[in-house]
Order: structure tokens, then C-alpha cells, then sequence
């Protein structure tokens, strides 16, 4: 420890967890209600038979041909059961399926010309979002890059906690 370094005090603590868990329930908030949001464009356009998590999926997906281990690497899919909304897709015509040449158990996703439309859709309202906020005002470029940074760093950190746990 250096000369300079001085540890928090037992108040200082306190108001850091109280901080710190204020920011975990905002998070968790603003991930409900993120979902809440794309919900509703679905529902304002009138495409009725996909979930927000579903759309989500399609937009992250994009151009690329993955494999449902592939989507949750990638950072994808945030969901419990990847099997079964990209099963979903697929029967709704939202997706093509192949199984791989190497490996037969694994099998391979794109989009479909639907596919690609629910994107274009979700792809349009993060884009008429982004230039609400803006213009707006709530948030500028060095907002947005302060925020990343931080969410970042906190995913870094957890990323560690969960790999060197054990």
C-alpha cells in the first residue's frame, strides 16, 4: 500500500453498498423495462407473435450464421433457454437451421427475409432512441461513453469474480 492510499471508512462503505445496490436494482429495472419498450413497438406495428426477447435476438444475430453456443458467447442472448426461442424462430419462419457439416450435434442459424425485417424494425427504434436522447438533451457523446466505461468495468470485474471463484 502506498504513502497516499487510504482505506474507506466505515461510513464511506456504507455509502458506497447503498450506492452500489441502488445501481444493481437500476439496472435490473432498466433491463425490464428495455424489453417493455421493444414490446411495445411490436405491438404499435402490429406484429404480435414474437416476444421482445425474440426480437432481440434477431437484431444481435444480424448478418451472422451462428450456433446457439456461439449467441451466448458472443454476448447474444442474455436469456435461460436459448434452445427453445431459437426453436420458436425457426417454426415461425424467422430463421433458417442447418446442422453442421463437422459437428452434427450443432447446428447452425441465420436470418430470414422476416428475420431480417423484425431487426430492421428493432434496428430503427434503437436508432429513433438514440437521437431522442440526443436531441433531447438526456444524454450526449461523452454521457454515453461514461456510462460504457462504468458498465465495462463492472462487467469485467464480475466476469473475474466468476472465474477466479473457485
Amino acid at each position: 500500500m502506498s504513502l497516499h492510499t487510504r482505506l474507506a471508512t466505515p461510513v464511506e462503505q456504507k455509502g458506497f453498498m447503498t450506492g452500489y445496490l441502488d445501481a444493481l436494482a437500476l439496472v435490473e429495472r432498466l433491463h425490464r423495462l428495455f424489453l417493455d419498450v421493444i414490446k411495445d413497438e411490436f405491438e404499435r406495428v402490429n406484429v404480435l407473435e414474437i416476444n421482445a426477447v425474440q426480437a432481440l435476438l434477431l437484431f444481435n444475430i444480424g448478418e451472422n450464421e451462428v450456433t446457439a453456443g456461439e449467441l451466448k458467447t458472443r454476448g447474444y442472448y442474455q436469456g435461460s433457454n436459448v434452445s427453445y426461442n431459437l426453436k420458436k424462430l425457426v417454426e415461425m419462419g424467422y430463421m433458417h437451421h442447418q446442422r453442421c457439416e463437422i459437428d452434427r450435434r450443432s447446428v447452425r442459424v441465420r436470418l430470414t427475409q422476416k428475420g431480417r425485417d423484425i431487426r430492421n424494425i428493432v434496428g430503427d427504434l434503437f436508432e429513433r432512441h438514440a437521437e431522442g436522447l440526443q436531441g433531447k438533451g438526456v444524454l450526449g457523446m461523452d454521457g454515453i461513453d461514461q456510462i460504457t466505461t462504468s458498465l465495462r468495468r463492472v462487467e469485467r470485474y464480475w466476469t473475474d469474480q466468476i472465474r477466479y471463484i473457485y
